[in-house]
């Protein structure tokens, strides 16, 4: 089975690098592309194994790694915040993404367990620059010295651990609705409402929910810049990490289905109530949510992140690098906050004072 470091040219012998435009191994040498599938045979490994304090186990089959198989990645660890990366022997990892400390330590990577499956990169490093200038555009309240005295300071891709999870929720649900009927002869104004129990009971099914499985990065920048699209995801290989940065989990799928979970029942709740229709009011007058199934699938996503400096200050977007969706904050003008906070005042004093004439 092929290590990171052996996925050489077939034509010349460099090093390959996965090419996300091709979605190929390119040779940055002689320009040479190959299929992950003509470098190598599938490199999945299956064995019995456990994830320490996670009472997950017995729903998953481990994907463990075989032997000699990361042999070509290497870890980096920040020495002011703990933060690791992992990524082959040839990255330059000058700087902690995590809390941008300079001084990166490479030692010997060690696995916990192996991706499942792994989403390729679609979008390039150009295509991530290119985003984060359409992000500056238009932006009112955005300083306009910043689009031109901001720095690009740092870009990498990286693929992000995730928690992929399947499961089928039973809901069952009682609701109080009325439907009220009006109307009137020449003596009097008439009101009927009639009362009603409706119940709500079936199964749901949930496919591919993400969570990230990883606490150095920020969990609503992560779900801002989702979905990603699973049906495109592939059977993990090595050969797609090379040129880009990968991060282990440390959360473990008990955390994780914690959130999961309340998104799926969130969205049973909202999905059984959404069938109660017809009706002049509705309440929700009990209901449970009960798990029947669940298993959980380990994967990386692929992420751009980007920083930039202005006055001293780092400021970090993320691009998701299957669909371009482009997340991030910005400074705010305060002179220009307070001007259009202004403009807003008035325009809703001038609003009420229409409305007051129309009135009178």
């Amino acid at each position: 089975m092929p290590k990171l470091s052996e996925y050489k040219c077939l034509n010349c012998n460099g090093a390959l690098v996965f090419d996300s435009k091709l979605q190929k191994m390119k040779c940055p040498f002689c320009d040479s592309s190959f299929t992950v599938e003509e470098l190598s045979a599938p490199d999945s490994q299956l064995g019995a194994g456990n994830i320490e304090g996670d009472s997950w186990a017995q729903d998953i089959t481990p994907n463990t790694w075989a032997d000699g198989e990361t042999d070509g990645l290497f870890s980096y660890v920040c020495r002011s915040c703990g933060g690791e990366i992992i990524g082959d022997a040839n990255m330059a990892a000058t700087s902690c993404p995590y809390c941008g400390n300079p001084v990166v330590v490479l030692g010997a990577f060690t696995g916990k367990l192996k991706p499942d499956y792994v989403i390729p990169f679609k979008l390039s490093k150009d295509d991530a620059i290119s985003a984060l200038s359409r992000h500056l555009q238009g932006k009112r309240l955005l300083p306009k010295v910043f689009k031109d005295e901001n720095k690009l300071k740092e870009i990498k891709g990286f693929y992000v651990p995730f928690w992929v999870f399947d499961s089928e929720l039973y809901g069952n649900y009682s609701y109080k609705t009325t439907r009220i009927h009006r109307w009137s002869d020449k003596y009097y104004d008439y009101t009927e409402t009639k009362f009603y129990d409706v119940f709500r009971e079936g199964n749901i099914s949930f496919r591919s929910v993400p969570i990230d499985g990883s606490e150095k990065f920020d969990d609503m920048l992560m779900e801002s810049i989702e979905p990603f699209d699973f049906s495109e995801a592939v059977d993990f290989k090595t050969a797609y990490l090379a040129g880009y940065l990968a991060d282990k989990f440390d959360v473990n799928t008990d955390i994780s289905w914690k959130r999961a979970g309340t998104r799926m029942a969130n969205t049973t709740q909202q999905s059984f109530y959404d069938t109660v229709t017809g009706y002049d009011s509705v309440r929700q007058n009990s209901g449970e949510c009960t798990v029947l199934s669940k298993s959980a699938k380990y994967a990386l996503f692929p992420v751009w992140m980007l920083s930039t400096v202005w006055k001293d200050k780092t400021y970090t977007f993320a691009m998701n690098g299957q669909t371009g969706k482009f997340v991030g904050d910005l400074p705010v003008d305060k002179k220009a906050a307070a001007r259009w906070l202004i403009g807003l005042g008035i325009g809703i004093a001038a609003a009420i004072f229409l409305i007051t004439l129309l009135f009178i």
